[in-house]
């Protein structure tokens, strides 16, 4: 069983698949979104969670979502086909490096997919490119809260550390031209409950299908899951949320 699939099943019961609570998701697209009139595009979007959470409540809204993974796009592009949201949101299947939808957007949403373009940096770089003037980004990433330890960097980075301190990641973004307007530090209990919800969601389809000839991969990736996050990276890594817009309207210095 592939890496994509373990991952969609990992977060059937956590759907954000970030350490965001419904509430942090709501607050930061509530700041996001203050028109309800916006175009919204979500850069490694999965099921599409960020933007039928965005359509809620903006009839006006309009949203595309990009996804790698052709299955979860389709099957979710099938839940989508006759709701509410339906007409305001389109899912594309391919590599959201090479998305170009011919729109410039009002928010660019990329939380929890910027391994996808290579780094925090890099994705900026990307989401520059579909960023209408004065538009916003939701960015996601991970950050040390103390010094990781080198099982930590091996489990990120496979041994090349992937992030900083927090202060030195928001550092490195303004640097490179952007402006923090607003932000989330998930809460250990999100960070937490992201966790048990990932590993626990794995662990609970093996039990409950023990003629499933992929349980006990499952289980596996459970239980290495578990003890890498809890003798691993248990509060040494964080994750925090960025609105970000440029700090001109010009391309972002450093991008």
């Amino acid at each position: 069983m592939n890496r994509q699939k373990i991952s969609s099943i990992a977060h059937l019961d956590h759907p954000i698949a970030a350490p965001l609570t419904d509430e942090s998701v709501r607050r930061l697209l509530d700041r996001a979104l203050p028109r309800g009139d916006e175009r919204v595009l979500d850069l490694g979007c999965a099921r599409g969670e960020w933007l039928v959470r965005a359509v809620e409540g903006r009839p006006g809204l309009s949203a595309d979502g990009v996804d790698l993974d052709v299955t979860t796009i389709e099957r979710a592009s099938a839940e989508l086909a006759g709701s509410g949201p339906a007409g305001q949101i389109t899912l594309h299947a391919g590599d959201a490096n090479d998305f170009d939808s011919g729109h410039r957007y009002d928010l660019v949403l990329c939380v929890g997919a910027t391994h996808a373009f290579g780094g925090l940096l890099p994705t900026l770089e990307s989401v520059s490119h579909h960023l209408a003037p004065g538009g916003s980004v939701l960015v996601g990433e991970g950050y040390w809260q103390r010094e990781p330890t080198p099982a930590a960097v091996e489990i990120f980075g496979g041994g090349e550390d992937p992030y900083h301190d927090l202060a030195t990641t928001v550092e490195q973004v303004v640097e490179a031209g952007w402006t923090p307007v607003y932000g989330h530090t998930s809460t250990a209990h999100e960070l937490d409950d992201y966790e048990w919800c990932w590993t626990g969601t794995l662990s609970r389809r093996a039990l409950d299908h023990p003629e499933d000839p992929d349980g006990a991969e499952l289980l596996k990736a459970a239980t290495i899951h578990r003890e890498e996050w809890l003798r691993g990276y248990r509060d040494i890594f964080g994750f925090v949320t960025l609105q970000l817009r440029r700090t001109s309207e010009g391309e972002p210095s450093g991008v």
